[in-house]
């Protein structure tokens, strides 16, 4: 199966240049694997460069995750780091996501500083 990049990612769900979302879906098309480096990158792009706000970053997630052509690597992990950012979305979906991915690994508690990702089951604050 092929894979994707984040850029590609970005003109999937943000559309703003028609020929290359176009590209985008034809590559896909056979099926594509999204690796998690490549989500979580997007999710920053979309969120800094772009300015989407917590809900549309979850609306975007939802759609990579039910889109027909493409495989979440631990869709999994994403669909539970997706269910804590939308509780919480002043934690940031990476911080949700790098929680679950060590949930699903069986490493846990993850260690943090950060005082709003300790209050999550499966975290320590430090």
């Amino acid at each position: 199966m092929r894979a994707v990049d984040t850029n590609l990612l970005v003109r999937l769900i943000a559309r703003d240049d028609a020929a290359q979302a176009a590209a985008a879906e034809a590559f896909v098309a056979p099926g594509a694997w999204v690796p998690q480096i490549a989500l979580v990158e997007a999710i920053w792009v979309l969120g800094s460069i772009y300015g989407m706000k917590p809900r549309q970053i979850a609306a975007a997630v939802e759609m990579l995750l039910s889109h027909r052509d493409l495989t979440l690597q631990d869709a999994d992990a994403v669909t539970a780091a997706l269910g804590h950012f939308r509780k919480r979305p002043a934690l940031g979906f990476s911080d949700c996501l790098v929680l679950e991915a060590s949930r699903k690994a069986g490493h846990l508690p993850l260690g943090t500083f950060d005082r709003r990702l300790g209050r999550l089951d499966g975290a320590q604050q430090l």
